[in-house]
């Protein structure tokens, strides 16, 4: 066999090659199977073989010819590679090369069985799957391959498609010398994905780089269709070093829709592209189980080749199910080519280069600048009218909003201040806004191009059309550490992974409402209490627990999920997760809620925060959160995440509170379990020694706090203006706090706005000797320089 290599997988003895190069992915196979991974056998019909057929058709001149030739033009380059893929398929198969594979095919069916086994014929070019330079779909792969004639069609199929388009001008774009690649073909026996599914496995997470996590796409049917990007598979993410601990963390699960699926038809013997019946659609495509073996079988594979390459290697892999044996494969292993050749993170600094006429101003939320076209919007309902990259003009916003302000450039509203629901929602998305913009609606012309500015200060503007502004790109660890912790706060799981690659000793809020809000969306007592919702209702929320028999296992679920992200993206630093602080209006907002929510005059001082935990009215609500963390903390072993109370205004609450979690099964100390409690009512800091024997530590929440010190409902436009958390009150009593928790040997952090909005707030705390700062990210970098010079002035 002077042209073959044999690909076996566990425990199959390896025939050795006679002369040539075996194929790429014969090397995979060769090295992951005694790594324990299942791996479809067969056998590799090397790149000298490409050779021997390219010499024996006697075409090397005639290629070299074709490829001398100059093309530029998309028409020329489809001419070239049509005249080089029939100079291939025209040529007839070396009768010696011929005589090999259907030999060994043939020696295939008596090792696995079978008359005429069924076989996948990949590909496998000798300049690809490198780490900078994949090739990804550039070649040929043909599935279901069935007999001998088939499978020499197939194999020369492959050898053309060294000539695809798309291969040329990728090899050209990376600057190889075309003679110098070659391909191979490997020969493997068919995994019947088709009765099962398949997909790909990532090492990190591709969209932001982040290394810690294993992520995993599946679909129904053969994998052509997630590669080719034709259906929205399931999606998991897998921490690693907790997995490595042994620990079950599966911290994302997203449902995908998998609209169709690839399979083989037995009787017409082709491939077909049936839809998904609904009851498949909304059941994931793997079992827990089968998610954890194969982030395991992925961690394997990217140590083995970062261990071979001397440097960490992330990795792009693919599997595929039998659905006849219920085994799991992987068919494909080659290094990722896009996140890992990047750089570290980078601060990104905005600045306006010009002016224009100013249409509105408000609060600046942010330090971003954007530009995008007005749109005037009176009803979340009218979300159809929306444009991806508008930006929304509103009056205010509730959750209700949220798909919109997902798909803006910036948010401008008439109402609300830095701590309005506009104004959080903008800093988790990144976005720029003005807040508290009076008169905008009525100033902003609809379709206006607006160039929105929040680089200016403490005021943001709206200019009338597109504006010139610079962006810098700064090294977020030039820095250097600070004493003072420099936390972040973060609630929207879907960025925690790109937050958690810039320098920072943690996340000092993480705010559950973010979660409820974007993942679970339904109030915990319409779940409790299905049975006595309006049908209506229920059938709402059968529409969002579909595929759940225990209607509160999704609540536990999905907030476990959302939690246990951030927790990941973070690990091993502390997470600060604040239970649920949403008021009794934005309760009654959620699925459900409406029935289980009190009407109150001002939701702002009612019940709200360590009030409801306790309270027979919504204590089975709390100990579903309660669950989740305790699932994210003790089955997927994130123990840095940490809790927090809000709003607790006695310490007789704080016992109450305590004694509900301990019911639950969370106990503060018990496994390192902290619990904080959150600084906000003057009670906080006038008791804070009755606190501090209660909690770990305390968390200025410095919004509430101004608020019920100055008497200043934060929400009204009519006293904003009085708001200010640097007046002399609100210092004293941080100070106060600062000075009893101390003593007490408790630690003092502050997640509030105002160190974000103030820097010179920030400075006032770090002097007064407070332990960490969390900060919004897009404030990081010029807090944390004006940290610096306090901290270097006291040495």
């Amino acid at each position: 066999m002077r042209w073959i290599r044999w690909l076996e997988s566990v425990g199959l003895e390896e025939v050795p090659l006679v002369g040539g190069k075996n194929a790429s992915l014969g090397e995979m196979i060769r090295e992951l199977s005694p790594l324990g991974i299942a791996v479809p056998g067969g056998f590799a019909i090397t790149a000298q073989a490409y050779r021997h057929f390219v010499e024996e058709n006697h075409l090397a001149e005639a290629i070299r010819e074709i490829y001398a030739e100059p093309t530029s033009a998309v028409q020329a380059l489809e001419a070239r590679a049509h005249r080089l893929r029939t100079l291939i398929l025209q040529a007839p198969m070396p009768e010696d090369l011929k005589g090999e594979i259907t030999r060994c095919y043939r020696e295939m069916a008596e090792r696995y069985g079978g008359k005429e086994p069924y076989v996948a014929v990949r590909s496998s070019a000798t300049a690809e799957d490198l780490p900078t330079a994949s090739f990804a779909g550039a070649h040929q792969t043909f599935l279901q391959v069935h007999g001998e004639l088939e499978l020499l069609r197939s194999v020369q199929e492959c050898f053309a498609s060294l000539h695809t388009p798309r291969a040329i001008r990728y090899r050209e774009d990376m600057g190889f010398p075309h003679e110098k690649v070659l391909l191979s073909v490997g020969v493997q026996l068919m995994v019947r994905s088709d009765l099962a599914s398949s997909g790909v496995i990532f090492t990190l997470d591709t969209e932001t780089g982040f290394r810690e996590v294993v992520v995993i796409d599946a679909i129904w049917g053969l994998g052509e269709n997630i590669v080719q990007g034709k259906v929205k598979p399931d999606e998991f993410k897998v921490h690693k070093p907790t997995l490595a601990q042994g620990f079950r963390p599966i911290v994302s699960k997203k449902l995908g829709t998998k609209e169709f699926k690839l399979v083989y038809n037995q009787a017409t013997h082709r491939l077909e592209n049936l839809p998904v019946s609904p009851q498949e659609r909304a059941r994931f495509t793997l079992s827990e189980e089968e998610i954890l073996t194969l982030a395991r079988w992925a961690i394997r594979i990217e140590e083995h080749y970062s261990q071979k390459r001397g440097q960490p290697t992330p990795m792009d892999i693919e599997f595929a199910k039998d659905g006849l044996s219920g085994q799991l494969f992987v068919v494909q292993a080659r290094p990722e080519t896009v996140q890992s050749q990047k750089l570290g993170p980078q601060l990104e600094i905005f600045t306006l280069k010009s002016r224009g006429k100013v249409l509105a101003e408000g609060i600046a939320v942010g330090q971003k600048i954007a530009v995008g076209q007005a749109r005037v919007i009176h009803d979340p309902r009218e979300i159809q009218q929306f444009c991806d990259g508008e930006v929304l003009v509103a009056e205010n916003t509730d959750p209700d909003w949220e798909p919109i302000m997902k798909r803006a450039s910036a948010i401008v509203t008439e109402r609300g201040g830095r701590t309005s629901h506009a104004a959080i929602v903008a800093r988790e998305l990144g976005l720029p806004a003005v807040v508290g913009a009076e008169g905008a609606l009525g100033a902003i012309p609809i379709g206006q191009t607006l160039t929105v500015s929040c680089a200016e200060g403490e005021v943001g503007r709206v200019y009338e059309g597109r504006l010139e502004f610079s962006t810098e790109q700064r090294d977020p660890t030039a820095l250097g550490p600070t004493r003072t912790k420099i936390m972040v706060n973060v609630g929207n799981p879907e960025q925690a992974f790109e937050l958690a690659r810039w320098p920072n000793d943690g996340v000092g809020l993480a705010r559950m409402e973010f979660i409820f809000a974007g993942y679970v969306k339904v109030h915990p007592l319409a779940l409790t209490r299905y049975p006595t919702l309006p049908l209506e209702v229920q059938r709402q929320v059968e529409a969002l627990t579909e595929g759940y028999t225990d209607k509160t296992a999704y609540f536990v679920d999905k907030l476990a999920q959302g939690i246990a992200t951030l927790a990941a993206a973070f690990y091993p630093k502390d997470v600060i997760l604040r239970f649920s602080d949403f008021k009794t209006n934005e309760y009654a907002a959620l699925v459900g809620g409406a029935g289980f929510e009190p009407k109150e005059e001002n939701p702002m001082l009612g019940w709200r925060g360590a009030s409801r935990y306790y309270h027979p009215d919504y204590k089975e609500g709390f100990l579903l959160e309660v669950a989740a963390v305790k699932r994210v903390r003790e089955e997927m072993g994130l123990k840095n995440l940490k809790v927090m109370i809000p709003f607790c205004r006695t310490p007789e609450e704080g016992r109450k509170v305590l004694a509900v979690m301990q019911e639950g099964g969370l106990e503060r100390g018990k496994d390192g379990l902290e619990v904080y409690v959150m600084a906000e009512i003057p009670s906080n800091v006038l008791e804070a020694e009755a606190f501090a024997e209660l909690f770990d530590g305390f968390s200025i929440g410095s919004n509430d706090l101004t608020q019920l010190i100055l008497g200043v409902d934060r929400d009204s436009a009519q006293v904003s203006g009085l708001f200010d958390e640097r007046l002399p009150s609100v210092k004293r009593a941080c100070t106060l706090l600062l000075e009893a928790a101390h003593a007490q040997n408790r630690t003092v952090g502050i997640c509030g706005q105002a160190p974000s909005d103030y820097p010179e707030f920030a400075a006032f705390l770090v002097e007064h000797g407070i332990d960490s700062i969390s900060l919004n990210p897009d404030s990081v970098w010029r807090v944390k320089e004006r940290i610096l010079e306090v901290e270097r002035a006291q040495r």
